[in-house]
């Protein structure tokens, strides 16, 4: 019975803590949590072991808060590169084609407002009629043979490339990775008030579980795409970066249009993780005024047309 009255003021506390995250940083709830710990302890609410399980559970917290630094974008972007690698190959069968995509990538980059990532960025082509595209934290970019057979200039393969670059760039991965963490930390300390005390459950066993969390999430996330918001901020970055690289902005929604067209005859791919291009070019119009590029595609046409 005592244990029960324990476990059932710590998880007060608990849950007062994760309502105030609605309101308050992170950060600053996980030291509130804590403090709020001590003091109930020490007027006799909660006994120390309670308040010292509650104070660890709430520097779990903290730490799900913390930024991820550049290294670890790379890793978990690599982690989430060999999950998509499990169930495509990479094409070799041009290397050529392969030096082209990735010279487009480091114009486009050269140009934009984060150049330099702790490993830089790398394109690869998939060995898939599939039309579809991915790219992780840490810079790797995938594209697919299918896709790269719909384009029809180096600058419709550079708004491709262009979209992959603003999802690294916009850290959509890592936001959706960071609320996993904190969420999952507040769902962990939750549950586990009353086996904290008992257990002596440390931040190390907690850490162990955002890290098996983190796994699930890249999963999800490449099985079933970004939101529909971050895809349009993505497509909406994508003709900056084009812009500022020389490319033609109104290419992307030349590429869009194209896709529209087949997404009858292939409704996986982009059609399962994306909004539907019609959509997308809606969106990227609004946008595409801000732009005024010379059009010098006729110059690249030669080589794009040799290469491919």
């Amino acid at each position: 019975m005592k244990k029960q009255r324990i476990a059932y003021k710590a998880g007060i506390l608990l849950f007062l803590a994760s309502q105030a995250a609605l309101l308050l940083s992170c950060k600053t709830v996980a030291g509130a949590a804590g403090a709020g710990a001590q003091i109930a302890s020490g007027l006799g609410v909660i006994d120390q072991g309670t308040a010292d399980a509650i104070s660890k559970s709430s520097d779990a917290i903290g730490q799900a808060a913390e930024d991820i630094t550049p290294e670890q974008e790379y890793y978990i972007g690599r982690a989430v590169g060999a999950n998509i690698l499990t169930n495509y190959k990479i094409w070799n069968g041009s290397p050529a084609l392969t030096a082209y995509l990735n010279r487009i990538c480091n114009a486009i980059v050269i140009n934009s407002p984060r150049p330099d990532i702790y490993n830089g960025y790398h394109v690869a082509i998939l060995d898939s009629d599939e039309i579809n595209a991915f790219a992780t934290s840490g810079g790797h970019i995938f594209i697919t043979r299918g896709l790269i057979a719909c384009t029809d200039s180096e600058d419709s393969l550079a708004g491709v490339i262009a979209h992959e670059i603003s999802h690294i760039q916009l850290q959509h991965s890592i936001k959706a990775i960071k609320t996993s963490r904190i969420t999952q930390a507040l769902l962990v300390t939750g549950s586990s008030a009353a086996g904290l005390v008992s257990e002596g459950m440390n931040l190390a066993e907690l850490t162990d579980v955002f890290n098996e969390s983190v796994g699930e999430i890249v999963t999800t996330m490449v099985n079933n795409g970004y939101s529909q918001t971050q895809e349009f901020d993505a497509d909406s970055n994508a003709l900056a970066l084009m812009a500022a690289a020389g490319y033609e902005p109104s290419a992307l929604i030349s590429m869009l249009q194209v896709l529209e067209k087949n997404q009858g005859s292939h409704p996986g791919g982009f059609n399962k993780t994306h909004p539907t291009p019609a959509r997308r070019i809606t969106n990227a119009r609004m946008s595409l005024g801000k732009y005024k590029v010379p059009d010098t595609r006729a110059y690249r046409q030669p080589r794009y047309t040799r290469i491919k």
